[in-house]
């Protein structure tokens, strides 16, 4: 009989001991009750976040708060309820839903979770209505499309300038005091439920003890192919725009064809290693076989399909919001991919324009689409990622297939490319400003975060702090002087959206990691670089019995099931781009370029002077409505 106990106990995960059938009775009709409340709430909720984001009224934003903090409340009174099971009596699976429903950093008052929710809704506002008046004095400039096809495109340093400067000053100094608020009440809500502050709960969705120390040691591995990437870059602007770009000083942050300087893909004519060779940007071909934002959608779904995955349920085209409205109403362009909890019902909401780098988008955002529909039944704390780097790697992973020249080829997009070493390597280069420019700016935002939440940077040195960690980690500089009156983190989206950021640069190294898996999957045999998993389903089974876990297992086991390991591991990412690295070691020694820069050069242009009239008379010109 006591080996019989002891069999049900190892089955049920947990010790004779410590198991209670009867509270374990208890804890799953309770739990019965929340995963069918909680959908309708969430919802609610959603629907509320949804309508706002897509019509940028003050009635839409009161009703977007009003159901927010109902849903913030329904949650609160559940952690209640679920703090009077004793977890110590419940099998392993049990246990671990009552964990997770428990774990919050939401404040305990209705007052301070209203006002949460109303801090972040007007910076969200502030962000998204943010417009520049050209120098023109009339014409207005928001930053999607307008201020982002100046960076995109412009080769012009002081009209790259211009837009750079122009949304900085729109954004920054009404964000900053309330910000300020916002940081104090979140760690106000997060202390009040036993963390440290509020990075702290962050950094908890991870289920590690030492987050930090991984994701430093997966960057400093990482770190010398940014270096060498960074430098080869400067040598190139440096040809462009002469003196304006020091030979080993850190880079004008401007100059990247990319508004945060996070991706530098739109200046690839800048830096292609070899002329002549085929073009890889499909955007004229997109144009000429009239591909539309509809098409592009279509595009990506398919790619999805042929690998054995779901197909997008027809309330997803109907209720999506694929282009920004031409009705003059305000939106979030910000793209995103939402799941409403009920009915499949599962959505983007993203500005598309008809460019290669927005068929890349797109397939990100289904990539999320495609996570919540594999896990959709499972049970509500478990429908997300492993951990949040997973919901992010899932639609690049695809995208290292789809943007090779063989498959961009295959599918009629691109005319030809070369076989040869020089269309080799010009490939790399344009997946490279992608995703190894990324890397320091995925990691070093949170490293700032972390620190303000923490309180070792204050209110009285955000932008210090900010310039100072962009200026070590990616080498970039500010092309004017930057003062205490700016607040350049919040020209970027998730600073007043509170949207973590590590799990981006988590899911630059896990999406490699899955690419290798999935081609292993596929049989294909070939440096990685080349590989593409479209029609295999094979691999696409491999990605679906990992996504479909959900967050039901801590994301090692998550990992093991796709890679056969439990560990991230910047293996894949190195030996996708090794041929790079090597051809860039070989130019740095033949141009005798320098490699590296002074993380302690001042955070200003090299005159202060004109810096000041610069700045001047771009404030002149920028006004936000």
């Amino acid at each position: 009989m006591l080996s019989y106990l002891l069999l049900v106990a190892v089955v049920l995960g947990t010790s004779s001991a410590a198991f209670d059938q009867a509270e374990e009775n208890k804890t799953l009709a309770f739990l019965s009750n929340f995963n069918r409340a909680v959908l309708q709430e969430d919802y609610k909720s959603s629907e509320a976040s949804w309508k706002y984001s897509t019509n940028l009224t003050e009635y839409n934003k009161e009703i977007k708060i009003k159901l927010n903090v109902q849903f913030s409340l329904f949650m609160q009174q559940a952690r209640r309820n679920a703090s009077a099971f004793d977890v110590e009596k419940l099998s392993d699976d049990t246990k671990r839903q009552i964990k997770l429903i428990k774990s919050s950093a939401s404040p305990k008052s209705k007052e301070d979770v209203t006002k949460l929710n109303d801090l972040e809704s007007e910076m969200e506002s502030i962000y998204s209505k943010g417009t520049v008046i050209d120098k023109d004095g009339k014409t207005k400039l928001q930053l999607d499309p307008e201020l982002m096809k100046i960076m995109r495109t412009s080769r012009d340093y002081e009209r790259l300038l211009f837009a750079w400067t122009g949304w900085r000053n729109v954004t920054g100094p009404k964000l900053r005091p309330i910000y300020e608020k916002f940081v104090t009440l979140s760690n106000k809500g997060a202390q009040e439920n036993g963390w440290a502050d509020k990075g702290d709960y962050w950094r908890s969705w991870y289920e590690v003890d030492d987050l930090e120390s991984i994701v430093a040691a997966l960057y400093n591995d990482l770190k010398p192919l940014y270096q060498e990437l960074h430098a080869f870059v400067r040598h190139k602007l440096r040809i462009k725009y002469q003196e304006k770009v020091g030979q080993s000083d850190p880079i004008p942050a401007h100059l990247f064809g990319n508004m945060w300087a996070q991706s530098w893909i739109n200046i690839y004519d800048l830096v292609e290693p070899y002329k002549g060779q085929p073009s890889l940007d499909v955007t004229p071909n997109l144009v000429k076989k009239n591909y539309t934002a509809l098409k592009m959608v279509k595009l990506a779904e398919s790619f999805f399909v042929s690998i054995g995955l779901k197909s997008l349920p027809e309330s997803f085209y109907n209720k999506s919001m694929i282009e920004k409205p031409n009705d003059g109403r305000g939106v979030i362009c910000h793209a995103s991919a939402w799941d409403f909890s009920v009915n499949r019902d599962v959505r983007v909401k993203q500005c598309t324009t008809v460019t290669h780098n927005y068929l890349v988008t797109t397939h990100h955002e289904l990539g999320h689409i495609q996570y919540y529909l594999q896990y959709w039944d499972r049970p509500y704390k478990y429908r997300t990622g492993a951990n949040p780097g997973f919901h992010e790697a899932v639609g690049d992973t695809l995208s290292l297939s789809v943007d090779t020249p063989q498959h961009l080829k295959n599918i009629g997009l691109l005319d030809s490319f070369g076989t040869s070493k020089e269309s080799e390597i010009n490939a790399l280069m344009k997946m490279a400003l992608s995703k190894i420019a990324f890397l320091p700016f995925g990691f070093l935002i949170d490293q700032w975060r972390w620190n303000v939440m923490r309180g070792k940077i204050t209110p009285d040195n955000y932008n210090e702090e900010w310039w100072k960690l962009r200026t070590k980690y990616q080498g970039i500089r500010p092309p004017v002087q930057r003062t205490e009156n700016d607040f350049d983190p919040g020209a970027k989206y998730h600073i007043p959206a509170n949207t973590p950021y590590i799990r981006y640069f988590v899911s630059y190294v896990l999406q490699f990691q899955f690419h290798k898996a999935a081609c292993a999957a596929a049989g294909f045999k070939g440096p990685l670089h080349q590989c593409s998993i479209y029609n295999s389903k094979d691999a696409g089974k491999k990605l679906g019995d990992m996504l479909a876990m959900g967050k039901s297992k801590p994301w090692p086991e998550a990992l093991e099931k796709m890679t056969g390991t439990k560990k991230m591991d910047v293996g894949p990412l190195k030996e996708y781009f090794q041929p790079l690295q090597t051809w860039l070691k070989e130019q740095r020694k033949e141009l005798m370029y320098p490699i590296g820069w002074d993380s302690s050069e001042p955070s200003t242009s090299s005159s202060i002077f004109a810096s000041v009239i610069l700045t001047a008379i771009v404030l002149l010109f920028s006004v936000a409505l």
